[in-house]
């Protein structure tokens, strides 16, 4: 993670919500990490990632409580450290993932969890109890344990293709979206996350040696999910969001609109990791999958919205992105398999 990763002050403020008393206690904190208290007044602040992961440990040291106290149980010390060396003593990616849901529903009250395997896709499903829907943020603080370990023992980023949460939208989305998936669903009957199976028979080849680095960089290995919000090529895919996909400019139109040559163009874009061509697939993917949650909308005029000569291409294409065929997907985002 590099020091230009930053996170908003609306996360700083909701890890201090239930975890640290409000006014001399918070501002004690704050202080300690080097972060100003006027700037939890300021709604479009930002802190690096860094201070916010030194944030956690000191909240998790200070209460004995890796989980900013939002479950009538804690989350005690060491608690991360465990998991993670309880998923990595298991053969696969999914025995892994079943030890981790396994040991956070029996230390979490309010979360128990499973991992569902549908075929080409996987879930996993909050089993909450009948009630209020908790709080955004503890939701999303649940996933990013889940998701950045799962990421660790399969050895490589696993890309969530949806999110969905019984919990109302909460003001603040933006960086929650850059950590999991484009795709959040709010007010949803239960709270999932829904993936590419195929990591899931990947065995997990975890030294002690690995386990030791990972747990001295945590939690902030797991806060950013290599993207900048801020880079070029966040700028350039929310450029794209705003067109239709017919209307997209080649690589040299785009260049030229950026004030740039074309080689300096792929260039930057290289630096950061990306191609053009994937920036225009990975929103060609987040709207494919925004409609194939709406059945009134057919697989051709999906195919036609995107770009694609017809449904076919579009078919072969979705699962080249996801390992699933629209069909299956749709079916599973609409609760028709079971």
């Amino acid at each position: 993670m590099s020091e230009k990763d930053t996170i908003s002050i609306h996360l700083v403020h909701e890890a201090l919500l239930q975890s640290c008393a409000p006014g001399a206690d918070t501002i004690q904190v704050l202080d300690k990490l080097g972060i100003a208290p006027a700037l939890l007044e300021q709604a479009d602040a930002r802190v690096p990632a860094s201070d916010y992961a030194r944030l956690w440990r000191l909240l998790a040291r200070r209460n004995d409580d890796e989980f900013f106290g939002m479950d009538p149980r804690k989350l005690r010390a060491g608690s991360f450290a465990y998991l993670c060396r309880a998923g990595m003593a298991q053969p696969t990616v999914a025995a892994g993932l079943d030890a981790v849901l396994g040991f956070l529903s029996l230390m979490l009250e309010r979360l128990p969890a499973q991992l569902v395997r549908q075929q080409s896709l996987a879930e996993i499903v909050l089993l909450e109890p009948q009630g209020q829907a908790l709080r955004p943020f503890t939701y999303f603080t649940y996933w990013m344990i889940v998701h950045g370990v799962a990421c660790w023992l399969a050895g490589r980023r696993i890309p969530i293709l949806a999110i969905e949460l019984r919990c109302a939208e909460p003001d603040y989305r933006e960086d929650y979206r850059v950590m999991f998936s484009e795709n959040l669903r709010f007010d949803r009957p239960r709270t999932r996350m829904i993936f590419s199976a195929d990591c899931l028979d990947l065995p997990i080849k975890r030294s002690a040696g690995e386990l030791q680095r990972f747990l001295a960089l945590a939690p902030a290995n797991i806060l950013v999910k290599y993207r900048d919000a801020r880079s070029l090529a966040s700028r350039i895919r929310q450029d794209l969001r705003q067109l239709p996909a017919a209307d997209w400019p080649e690589t040299e139109g785009l260049a030229l609109q950026l004030c740039m040559s074309a080689s300096t163009l792929r260039r930057r874009l290289a630096e950061e990791g990306q191609t053009y061509q994937g920036l225009k697939d990975s929103v060609r993917k987040e709207w494919a999958i925004a409609w194939l949650a709406e059945p009134s909308i057919s697989f051709a005029e999906i195919a036609t919205r995107l770009g694609f000569a017809d449904a076919s291409s579009f078919y072969k294409a979705f699962r080249k992105w996801s390992g699933s065929n629209p069909g299956h997907y749709r079916s599973l985002i609409l609760n028709e398999v079971h």
